[in-house]
Parts: structure tokens; C-alpha cells; sequence
């Protein structure tokens, strides 16, 4: 018990070390600041700029880079879906694989292009290596950096600033962030023991003689950038459960904190842009409070494992169901908070196998969507709630609601309030629909309370922008295909609209003077009640689906 604690505790300490260093490169790039990468990555940029046109020195209205992210957003999705199609026609498909069907082309182009890579397919058997690389593992850089440009926006217009040039912070975002990392990170996963290869699957006889076939491909590369962009698409099916994917415990290791650094610094890099970066530090150590609670919750029922195994042993022994010996109940629980809290979705065991608790802890991960939420949007979602909590509190005490300085207004609760009304509806309506009629739509392979929450773990991931799963589920047919898409659609993009107009409209405030009645947010019991405010929220909008899932499951299995 004790090793397994001290390795979360290990990465954990390492992560908190990356933070500040890494954040304040970030805020660097985006500010325009000179950094170590300006003598290779400058000329580059201009380069591009120059032949696609773009003036990046063009600050752009909301709608302005609303339109950006949205008709970029629709053009790489048909470019996408067209490889999908005549992959059967293209080279490096030495297992000479056709087009998937229509439905799960669209949605698996939607799931890449929202940053979500839900996937309904094992990904051996279903793209060739050419749809892995040229459609996958291109969209895995440009949602990815998506993500972060309407991120770094949104913190330009908190902090008075314009919102900038859709195209490039794009751009930056590839060249200065995700390429540099994803070479050196790639190189590193590939020393690790990852294959990247272009040969065709090996076939090798058994001991009994028979002959089996292994599936490889180009493997490091997609990995490194499947970890950073919080894309979690698994080349193989099984994921980074897969030894080909994540061989050992150093691999482990590398790729959780890739998967996690870019979300946490985040936050640091917020307070360097605003000029406060007691409060980045303040909002930082709240979202990790939060984290380390749920991965202990996570951690703790992975240790005691299951009641009733236990009871057939006569001892108590850790859940492995589900679980790779080389990384055991503590990395395997870390990783599941990981990666639905960083909404990566990628995954080194088996979420259905996880305890009531280790269920409870990813899909509340996934509902709250801030801890530490998506590449870019995950932080603009914290922000969202400290505007809640500064509206709220300042009701309360008779103070007029001021964030950074501008006035908190109708609009802004407006535009709050859609982004997170989203969430619900999008996860609640399409599950209730599947769930009324389960014996035709549901695909469920569990029974009772799990197969509940089976159906909810798949729309939440879908709405969040996860992609991870309660395996098991059978999700590739038409509804599953289509009505996940429109989950996927709705929690991308509608967020993301209201949150650039946001952004703008508080840009666009005039800034008020701070007075002895202004409620300063940059203290410790500001900072609470705003984790007050997300539990209660996130405990008022969910705990139902929660009750009928995860937690009477766990009543269940503890009455025997």
C-alpha cells in the first residue's frame, strides 16, 4: 500500500515543480515575449504566414475568431472524412483495410476535430496506418491547439485585453508548444521500448505452432501527441493499456505528466498575464486539493478492492480486474483521475473494472470539467465559475460584482449560465432517451446500476470532450454513432462561442477603480468559496444520475 501512495506522491510533487516554469513559458509565447525557440521558430511562422496569407498582427473581434475556430474547425473535418473514405485507396495500408461505414466516419472525425477522440472502433483493425497519420494524427495537433488559442483568448479578455489573432495563436500554438515537446517527447517514448514502423504486422508462431499476428505502426510519435494535446485516441484498441502504447513504469510516468502539464501551467500562466500571480497560485492549489481528493477516493477503493471477492479469498486483496500488472491499482487509479479530469480520456486499465468509487470519482471529474479540465477550454470553464462565485457573493454582501477589475453584469451570468447548461442537457436528454429504451439502443453488457452508469460515462465523455469509456458498451451502431455526435458538437462549440463573446464583452468594459468595497478574489476564503460553489453546483446538476449509478452500486456490492 504504502509504494503505491508514494508513487502518486512522486508525481504529484514532480508536476508541481513543471508548473511555474512551464506556465510562465507559455505566457511568454502568447505574449509575444522573445523565448529560446525565436531563432528557429520566427522565420517559420513568417513563412507561413506569408504563404497562407494570415496578418497575425490583426486583432480580431469575438465573432471574428469565433468564425476562425468554426470554418477552420469545418475544413479540416471534411479533409478528414474524405481520407476516412478512401483509405482503402491510399498508401501504407499493409493490411489492406476499406472505409469504415458512413455513421462511424462522421463520428470519428467529429470526436477527433472537437479534441474529444471518443473511439468505436479498435484502431488496428479499423485505419490503416495512412488515416492514422495523415487525419488522426493531424487533428490531434490542430484541436488540440484549438483548445488552448480560445483558452489564451479568453484570458486576454479577462485581463483587458483584446482577443488576438485566431490563426496565430494556432499557429504558436503548434510551432512553440505542441511540435517542440511532441519531437523531444517522441524520441523519448521510442528509447522507451514504443515502436515506430511502417512495416506490416508481424506473424510469428507460438510455442503450440501456431501463428499469430501483431499488430505495430508508427506508435511514438502519435503517442507523445495523443498524451499532450489531451487527445487520448489510442492507436491500438486497448489503448495506453497497450505495451506497445506504454511499455513500463518510466513510460508511465512521462505520460501522465505530459498528459497533465499543459492544464495545470495553465493556470499559472494565467497569472502571469494578469498580473497576479498569487491568485494563479491560489486557483492552482484549489483545483489540486480537489484532484488529489478525488484520486484517494479512487486509490482507496482500488486498494480495498472488491467485498466480494474478497470474501470468496477469505483476505482482502487490491481490484486488479481490468488492470495491467506493470502498473498495478496506484498508477492505474491516478491515471483514471488524470485523464477524465485533464479530459484527455486516455487510459492505461479498464474504467468499467474501476470500484464505485474510482466511478463515481472519473465521471464527477467529467461533469465538473475543471479539474483540470480541457486543453485551454478547461481553464476558461475555472474562470466561469470564479464569475458565478464573484456574481454570487457579491449578492450577498451588498457589493457590486467586479472581476479584474470590470463589472460583472446580466450578460456575462447569461453567457455563464449557457456554458454551463450545455453540459446537462446534452448528457442528460440523449441518456434518458437510451436508457427508456435499452433492450434496442442501448448496447449495455452490464446489468443494473453499472449499466447505467455505462450509458451516462458514454454521453458525459462525449459532452465533455473526454473520449474515455466503460468498455464493453456496444457504441458502434447508428444511434450510438450519431446521437454521440451531437454531444460532441454541442459540448465543444456552443461553449466555446459563449465563451469568446465573454471574453470580448469583458474586454470591451470599461475598467472601474478599485475601492474599499471592491471584493478582491485573490484571497484564500475567496478561493474556497469558489470550491464551495463548484461541488455544490456540479452535486445539484449530477448527484441524481450519481445516486442512480456509482453510489447505489456501491451500497449493492457492500451489502453483498
Amino acid at each position: 500500500m504504502l509504494e503505491g501512495f508514494i508513487q502518486i506522491a512522486l508525481t504529484l510533487a514532480i508536476l508541481v515543480a513543471i508548473v511555474p516554469h512551464f506556465g510562465g513559458y507559455m505566457a511568454r509565447v502568447f505574449l509575444g515575449e522573445r523565448t529560446f525557440l525565436d531563432p528557429v521558430m520566427t522565420p517559420l511562422e513568417g513563412f507561413i504566414y506569408k504563404a497562407s496569407g494570415i496578418r497575425p498582427q490583426e486583432n480580431m473581434t469575438g465573432w471574428q475568431y469565433i468564425s476562425g475556430v468554426l470554418y477552420s474547425n469545418l475544413a479540416m473535418f471534411i479533409l478528414v472524412y474524405f481520407i476516412f473514405m478512401i483509405q482503402g485507396n491510399l498508401p501504407l495500408n499493409p493490411t489492406g483495410l476499406e472505409a469504415p461505414s458512413w455513421d462511424l466516419a462522421v463520428h470519428t472525425a467529429i470526436s477527433f476535430i472537437t479534441n474529444t477522440d471518443q473511439q468505436h472502433y479498435s484502431g488496428e483493425t479499423t485505419f490503416s496506418y495512412a488515416s492514422q497519420m495523415f487525419a488522426l494524427g493531424f487533428l490531434m495537433f490542430t484541436s488540440a491547439a484549438t483548445g488552448l488559442s480560445v483558452g489564451i483568448a479568453f484570458i486576454r479578455g479577462l485581463t483587458g485585453r483584446s482577443l488576438g489573432n485566431f490563426y496565430m495563436d494556432l499557429i504558436r500554438s503548434i510551432t512553440r508548444i505542441l511540435l517542440p515537446i511532441s519531437l523531444v517527447g517522441g524520441i523519448a517514448l521510442l528509447i522507451l521500448g514504443i515502436p515506430e514502423t511502417l512495416a506490416a504486422p508481424a506473424i510469428v508462431t507460438t510455442l503450440e505452432g501456431s501463428q499469430q499476428v501483431i499488430a505495430r505502426g508508427p506508435v511514438a510519435h502519435f503517442e507523445i501527441i495523443k498524451q499532450l494535446g489531451e487527445n487520448g485516441g489510442g492507436f491500438f484498441g486497448v489503448n495506453s493499456a497497450h505495451p506497445f502504447e506504454n511499455p513500463n513504469g518510466a513510460s508511465n510516468l512521462l505520460e501522465t505528466l505530459i498528459m497533465v502539464c499543459i492544464p495545470a501551467s495553465l493556470i499559472y500562466t494565467y497569472g502571469v498575464i494578469a498580473g497576479n500571480k498569487k491568485q494563479g497560485w491560489l486557483l492552482f492549489w484549489m483545483v489540486f486539493i480537489i484532484y488529489l481528493i478525488l484520486i484517494l477516493i479512487t486509490a482507496i477503493g482500488e486498494y480495498q478492492g472488491n467485498p466480494l471477492v474478497n470474501n470468496i479469498l477469505g483476505s482482502k486483496a487490491p481490484n486488479l480486474e481490468g488492470k495491467e500488472v506493470r502498473f498495478g491499482w496506484a498508477q492505474t487509479a491516478l491515471w483514471a483521475i488524470t485523464t477524465t479530469g485533464t479530459m484527455c480520456g486516455a487510459v492505461n486499465g479498464m474504467h468499467d473494472s474501476l470500484m464505485p468509487p474510482g466511478g463515481f470519482s472519473t465521471l464527477f471529474n467529467m461533469f465538473i470539467q475543471m479539474v483540470w479540465g480541457g486543453q485551454g477550454t478547461g481553464t476558461a470553464y475555472l474562470f466561469i465559475y470564479l464569475i458565478l462565485t464573484v456574481f454570487l457573493t457579491g449578492l450577498m454582501v451588498g457589493r457590486t460584482p467586479e472581476f479584474l477589475g470590470r463589472k460583472i453584469e446580466k450578460r456575462e451570468i447569461v453567457l455563464a449560465s449557457v456554458i454551463l447548461l450545455v453540459h446537462p442537457f446534452a448528457i442528460l436528454i440523449p441518456g434518458a432517451i437510451t436508457l427508456a429504451f435499452h433492450h434496442t439502443l442501448s448496447g449495455i453488457s452490464n446489468p443494473q446500476f453499472h449499466g447505467v452508469s455505462q450509458v451516462i460515462y458514454e454521453y458525459t465523455s462525449a459532452t465533455a470532450n473526454n473520449g474515455s469509456g466503460f468498455e464493453g458498451l456496444g457504441d458502434n451502431s447508428i444511434w450510438w454513432n450519431l446521437t454521440t455526435s451531437i454531444s460532441l458538437l454541442a459540448g465543444r462549440y456552443l461553449p466555446i462561442i459563449a465563451l469568446l463573446l465573454l471574453a470580448d464583452g469583458m474586454y470591451r468594459k470599461q475598467p472601474v477603480p478599485e475601492t474599499p468595497g471592491t471584493l478582491r478574489t485573490d484571497t484564500g476564503l475567496f478561493t474556497g468559496i469558489t470550491a464551495g460553489v463548484i461541488l455544490i453546483l456540479g452535486a445539484l446538476t449530477f448527484f441524481p444520475i450519481l445516486a442512480l449509478g456509482p453510489i447505489a452500486e456501491g451500497f449493492m456490492i457492500a451489502n453483498g
